[in-house]
């Protein structure tokens, strides 16, 4: 990645051993249940690098070393992977509060897919060993990174699930859900921001006319609302996911 494309803020040195301090102490008394590593990245003494990128900038690309561990503290980033034949498939869109890269902890030496800012997004870039060193040495943290990656994998299942059992019309309701954070109250997202239709057909399994065709039939039921700005995702759509 270019150094002209990124702005960076904040410490570059080299990771410092992360002891428990006052700070962390008192910012880890909250309740598990709010699953908010915040307070704990936030008071990382060195070896953090924060990232302000525009939309479709690059945060790492296939193939790159996989080094660090990313979290973004706002906007959307989208993973994507890249066949041998050319072929792009959308894997996941990740919104705030997301873990990413953390292939590098279980041994991935190179990445095995594609991550750039869906809009404008601030994320947080953890060097490998720095990030190793908090889950050895901040117990709560590690249970809240913990907690994040089996919602992740419970997450994964569900699409497979999802995928195999269920109709596009289904699918694509589940996707809106899921991005608008439908199920996670304190973290509601009033309106979802833009995504071309195209990357919501590549993430459902489907065409760009049949998500059309399925957008304008949920707008006309009252389940959603979009203009140029982005789509407000209303609680009735989860109808969709009952009646089937």
């Amino acid at each position: 990645m270019t150094a002209n494309r990124l702005e960076l803020v904040g410490n570059q040195e080299p990771p410092a051993p992360v002891t428990p301090s006052p700070a962390l102490t008192s910012a880890s008394s909250a309740p598990l249940a709010a699953n908010d590593p915040q307070p704990f990245l936030t008071n990382i003494p060195a070896g953090k690098i924060v990232r302000k990128l525009q939309e479709g900038e690059s945060i790492f690309s296939q193939g790159d070393p996989s080094d660090a561990v990313f979290y973004i503290r706002s906007g959307a980033v989208k993973i994507t992977v890249v066949s041998k034949r050319g072929k792009e498939a959308v894997v996941s869109i990740l919104t705030a509060d997301s873990f990413f890269g953390e292939g590098c902890l279980a041994g991935q030496s190179i990445r095995m897919s594609t991550a750039h800012a869906l809009h404008p997004c601030t994320i947080l870039r953890l060097d490998k060993a720095l990030m190793a060193d908090l889950l050895l040495r901040e117990p709560l943290f590690a249970q809240r990174f913990l907690a994040h990656q089996i919602a992740r994998n419970l997450r994964m299942e569900a699409d497979q699930v999802d995928l195999l059992l269920n109709s596009s019309r289904k699918r694509l309701a589940r996707l809106l859900l899921l991005l608008a954070n439908f199920g996670h109250e304190p973290n509601p997202i009033a309106v979802v921001a833009k995504v071309s239709q195209e990357t919501i057909a590549s993430m459902v399994g489907t065409t760009r006319s049949r998500v059309s065709f399925f957008l304008n039939r949920f707008r006309d039921s009252g389940f959603i609302d979009y203009n140029h700005h982005g789509m407000r995702i209303h609680s009735s759509l989860v109808n969709v996911l009952l009646r089937e």
